[in-house]
């Protein structure tokens, strides 16, 4: 059993498994290392009618999985929220912290500030890394744990059911090993979620050209 492995987890740990680590993907911090859309796409595969013969033999019950996911990561990004609130001063106060340091904490009140607390909760869940280290970090800055939550629910939602849907849906379809697919499925979705940032940076970058 390989915990970093999509295909792993979901063949030798089932749908407890598949929860598990999507609540310690986005709740706890050792969480980082962790797949999310891969297992995300994975678990829609295997959900599917012919995911089992895909995926050798695993399969999981889709309306379990579909109810239960969004749950997963809902929790795990809450009680990140909850970790960063009460403990992550401390944890982020390193100046030369390679990973948690107060550089960390400087640049997530500038990107709150910049493109608003909803889209970036709401965004952070496409983007593996930032995914898991955004809901701890929103706790250090001081986001209200209602206003967290709302936008945390939206974005766990919208998240697992595209991600989910996405494999299910496939999953009638693949032929041969999944595996081909996985890198460039999991490369558009990032791609995707990060076109809003984009533009924000080159609208950004044209105000700053025109005021030179």
């Amino acid at each position: 059993m390989n915990l970093f492995d999509a295909h792993s987890i979901i063949a030798d740990l089932g749908l407890i498994g598949v929860l598990a680590i999507i609540f310690a993907e986005t709740g706890l911090l050792v969480g980082l290392a962790f797949p999310g859309d891969s297992l995300l796409f994975l678990a829609g595969v295997a959900a599917s009618g012919s995911g089992a013969a895909i995926l050798g033999g695993a399969h999981l019950p889709a309306g379990a999985l579909f109810v239960l996911a969004p749950v997963a990561a809902v929790l795990g990004a809450q009680v990140g929220h909850w970790f960063g609130h009460t403990y992550g001063r401390a944890i982020f106060a390193k100046p030369d912290g390679r990973v948690f340091n107060h550089q960390k904490v400087v640049a997530t009140e500038k990107w709150l500030r910049k493109y608003g607390t909803g889209k970036a909760i709401v965004l952070a869940r496409f983007v593996p890394f930032i995914r898991t280290l955004l809901n701890p970090m929103c706790g250090v800055v001081g986001i209200p744990a209602k206003t967290f939550f709302k936008w945390n629910l939206i974005g766990g939602i919208i998240w697992t059911q595209l991600v989910i849907g996405l494999g299910f849906l496939l999953g009638e379809k693949l032929k041969g090993s999944v595996d081909k697919y996985l890198l460039p499925v999991v490369a558009v979705i990032v791609f995707v979620s990060l076109v809003p940032v984009l533009i924000e940076l080159f609208r950004e970058w044209q105000t700053k050209k025109h005021h030179k």
